[in-house]
């Protein structure tokens, strides 16, 4: 295993402090280099380490025990020996504080969505603008997600594919009871609005809030309603 790259702590203490986990030493030094420009702006982003395997990123962020040494790490998906996806999720087990910036040469469709899920407080494509680089790390440092809008669209398309496959596994007699349950009516006035006993409706119910991932009424209201945005004719 190589040693992980250690830079010399010559930046300003108040620094954006970044670990850039890549094995490609070209994209490592066009980061370090797009990240240095930024010097002149406020705060300043200093890379202090670089890994080039899954196994050598967990080890030097241990070595700095995580947010006490490190603000951000950038982390390239196709890490050698432990991809980048297992690695973020180690990371987010062990330092949940530590924001991860994922990187990729694949399009926001394929992946982001993915890391995102897995905790990643944003995805970057490789070919991203320098301001853009510099803009991400600034903004999950300080706490923020950041989201391209082609990572918002690749978003909004899971989360309305998701909610059709909710209410499309109901069937005819639950979707009956959804739109009753999701205006607001009790289980005893949709009994008497569909000719059911009530423990049939609350059957109904319990199928339809496992289908739909929600856990009570409040929870399917809301869900109906972004529904019935993303999909009106459904």
């Amino acid at each position: 295993m190589n040693t992980p790259t250690v830079h010399p702590s010559s930046h300003p203490p108040d620094a954006i402090r970044v670990l850039i986990g890549d094995d490609h030493h070209i994209v490592r030094e066009g980061l370090k280099q797009v990240l240095g420009d930024a010097a002149n702006g406020t705060p300043e982003i200093a890379v202090v380490a670089e890994a080039l395997t899954g196994p050598e990123v967990l080890a030097s962020v241990r070595s700095r025990a995580g947010p006490d040494g490190l603000d951000v790490v950038l982390l390239d998906i196709a890490l050698p020996n432990q991809d980048g996806l297992e690695v973020l999720q180690t990371l987010r087990r062990e330092w949940p504080g530590l924001p991860v910036l994922m990187l990729s040469t694949y399009p926001e469709k394929q992946y982001a969505v993915r890391c995102i899920k897995l905790g990643a407080a944003g995805y970057l494509n490789k070919s991203a603008d320098a301001d853009d680089m510099v803009r991400a790390v600034r903004k999950v440092a300080g706490g923020g997600l950041y989201v391209t809008p082609a990572t918002a669209e690749a978003l909004a398309a899971a989360v309305g594919h998701a909610m059709r496959q909710g209410t499309e596994a109901l069937s005819h007699r639950e979707h009956q009871v959804f739109r009753l349950l999701s205006a607001g009516h009790s289980v005893s006035e949709i009994g008497a609005q569909l000719g059911l006993a009530a423990n049939t409706v609350s059957t109904y119910r319990a199928r339809i809030l496992e289908k739909t991932g929600t856990k009570n009424d409040v929870e399917l209201a809301l869900y109906a309603e972004r529904h019935a945005k993303l999909a009106p004719d459904t």
